[in-house]
Parts: C-alpha cells; sequence; structure tokens
C-alpha cells in the first residue's frame, strides 16, 4: 500500500447550517474536495491570526495548512521560527 501523502486524520462534527456554509464557500472557491476547503479555511484563519507565515513559491494547488521551505506542505513554520 503506497504512504499517504497526509496520513493523519480529524474527524469533525458539524451542523447542518456549517456544514451548508462549508460547501457554498467551497463551490464559490472552486474547491476540489471538503477536506481541501477546510485545510484553506484553517489556513487562512491561523494566517490571519499571524500565525503563519508566507512560504516563497507555495502553489494554491498544495491546499496545505502549514508549509515547508519546499512547498510541499510537509512540516511548516511558525511566525517568529
Amino acid at each position: 500500500m503506497a504512504e499517504l501523502e497526509r496520513p493523519e486524520r480529524l474527524q469533525i462534527m458539524l451542523t447542518a447550517e456549517e456544514l451548508s456554509a462549508l460547501e457554498n464557500w467551497r463551490f464559490e472557491k472552486r474547491m476540489p474536495s471538503r477536506s481541501a476547503a477546510v485545510r484553506e479555511l484553517l489556513r487562512r484563519g491561523l494566517d490571519a491570526d499571524g500565525f503563519l507565515t508566507a512560504g516563497q513559491g507555495a502553489k494554491s494547488q498544495d491546499f496545505g495548512i502549514l508549509r515547508s521551505a519546499n512547498g510541499d506542505g510537509s512540516s511548516g513554520e511558525q511566525a517568529g521560527d
């Protein structure tokens, strides 16, 4: 079996209204999946709070929350590191 690119799983429970808001945002932004939408929203929230620093050369197709120096999403940097 191939090694998973993102081996960690996070299960969340949403209300019908929260799921509807997520789906509406996802389709408006043309995100490929719910998972990608949740990762992007989490990344944006952390970034807005000043927790993440922007990585050079990062591509929108990565949809990673924490980006490594090479942009593969395998590890990240916190502000101030």
